[in-house]
């Protein structure tokens, strides 16, 4: 189980391009009930979810940011309002947003972050969300079914380094 369960976690990447296949209720609220699990400093919970199925809401999502275009090709994407006045929240929105990550994929799901910036772009998707302050969406995650990626070489570079290069210790 503990092999299965590594395996899972290293195989988790990013999805860009999704099927037509909606993403069932029922799977989403899994999703959301295991994400809402996460540890935060203090039991602050700082996050709230909203959810953009709407299609103009979606095109409007993907002009919020130089890397946000797939978020128009997702049948689901899910925004993440922090409510920043606690020094940990972008820590703990960060948490949140990987067990989302990782809770979709055990799922099934194709997943991929992206971050709104600059601030005006933060600010129109968390007008988009219905949040007003203390509330930010500066992350919104892509959800749906995944589907083979275009032909062609990516402009992203693919691996990983090796774990000698990240790890120096006694």
């Amino acid at each position: 189980m503990t092999d299965d369960l590594l395996s899972a976690l290293s195989s988790l990447r990013a999805t860009r391009w999704f099927t037509d296949q909606d993403v069932d209720d029922a799977v989403l609220h899994r999703v959301l009930a295991a994400a809402r699990w996460t540890g935060s400093a203090r039991n602050r919970q700082p996050w709230r979810f909203h959810t953009a199925r709407d299609p103009a809401t979606r095109a409007e999502l993907s002009r919020c940011g130089a890397y946000a275009a797939h978020l128009s090709a997702a049948p689901v994407v899910l925004l993440l309002g922090l409510d920043r006045t606690g020094a940990d929240a972008e820590f703990d929105g960060g948490r949140v947003a990987q067990n989302v990550m990782l809770a979709a994929h055990l799922l099934g799901l194709g997943c991929c972050p992206v971050t709104f910036f600059p601030e005006d772009n933060a600010r129109r998707a968390t007008e988009l969300a219905g949040f007003a302050a203390p509330w930010l969406v500066r992350t919104g995650i892509a959800l749906g079914h995944p589907a083979p990626a275009p032909p062609g070489r990516s402009a992203i570079p693919t691996g990983r380094l090796p774990l000698a290069d990240l790890w120096t210790g006694d």
